[in-house]
């Protein structure tokens, strides 16, 4: 194919139907969807000033994954890895308080499934992708070198063949196939659970158990929700804690449940809220968290509350519940 002729095929509208995939992948190799968004919006740059260069030789989809594998090997070269609170700081106690905040480049976010998830397809590849964009799942990637991130996304996650990926990344298949094994082992090794949990219609109604319980600021009622050795994790904060005992204790000293408004929302495949609070005493309620919950056999098993107003605008939430 002639460069003029790959230029008149390929339209500005061709490129943005990858978008959302590639939205995902760049969250799965990020952690931030913040930073995901501006990779594909880098990817999409490069490939429309790039496309004289481009000849149909493989398709666009493996051209638009190079582009955006190389945009995010280039933003993991200047930063570490993402994490969650657990995995950079020893468990807090009941008498915990959030002091300790760190920078947002030091924390995993949490992701809308609208930006990241596919709209349709087949069943067994959307559960796949909602499992893989779970924060335990995210968190375990963090783990991994950037080239053995890539490999294992796009093997694992997209079902891409081994010589397919070996292209992407100029190397061989036997050296994907190594890397595939190793990026395996490495996350048999982390302390998250990423084993598989199919979503039922109980999370729905769990959900809508935790959404009263804060509402009615009933700190029993919510515990009652969480298995023994629940987590509750709140980034941009080191402070977490295990277990209901200190779960429950904590809730109360910091009245952490007065006078919220949740509003449900889809976030990593997963339960989601995002909460308003009032800034003040009798004030109006406005953007505070999003909180994602990880749910086995029926109990919350973490909370994590990302507390940040600015993931309100990823969300397409406004700061103020009702406007």
């Amino acid at each position: 194919m002639s460069a003029v002729r790959a230029i008149t095929t390929v339209s500005a509208d061709q490129l943005e139907l990858y978008r959302r995939e590639l939205v995902g992948y760049c969250y799965r190799m990020l952690g931030s969807i913040h930073e995901a968004e501006d990779a594909v919006q880098d990817t999409m740059l490069r490939a429309w000033k790039a496309l004289d260069t481009f000849e149909d030789r493989a398709g666009l989809r493996p051209w638009l994954y190079r582009i955006a594998t190389n945009v995010c090997l280039d933003m993991l070269k200047s930063r570490g890895r993402r994490a969650l609170p657990m995995d950079v700081a020893p468990v807090g106690s009941s008498q915990g308080r959030l002091i300790d905040r760190r920078p947002e480049e030091t924390w995993i976010g949490p992701a809308p499934d609208s930006l990241t998830l596919p709209l349709d397809g087949d069943p067994a590849e959307r559960a796949v992708s909602r499992e893989s964009v779970r924060l335990a799942f995210i968190a375990a990637l963090q783990h991994l070198a950037p080239r053995q991130r890539a490999v294992l996304i796009l093997r694992d996650v997209l079902r891409w063949r081994a010589a397919e990926v070996a292209m992407l990344l100029e190397t061989s298949s036997d050296a994907v196939n190594s890397a595939l094994r190793r990026a395996r082992s490495a996350l048999e090794d982390t302390d998250r659970d990423t084993a598989p949990n199919e979503p039922s219609a109980d999370d729905r109604e769990l959900l809508a158990a935790y959404i009263d319980a804060f509402e009615r600021h009933d700190v029993d009622a919510l515990v009652s929700l969480l298995r023994d050795d629940a987590i509750v994790e709140m980034p941009p904060f080191d402070l977490w804690l295990r277990g209901t005992d200190d779960i429950r204790t904590w809730l109360i000293a910091v009245e952490a449940m007065a006078d919220h408004t949740l509003v449900p929302v889809n976030a990593n495949g997963s339960p989601a809220v995002a909460v308003y609070r009032p800034e003040e005493p009798e004030g109006e309620p406005v953007a505070f968290a999003i909180h994602v919950l990880d749910v086995i056999g029926g109990r919350i098993s973490a909370i994590h509350s990302f507390i940040d107003s600015g993931l309100f605008d990823a969300f397409g939430l406004p700061h103020h519940p009702g406007w």
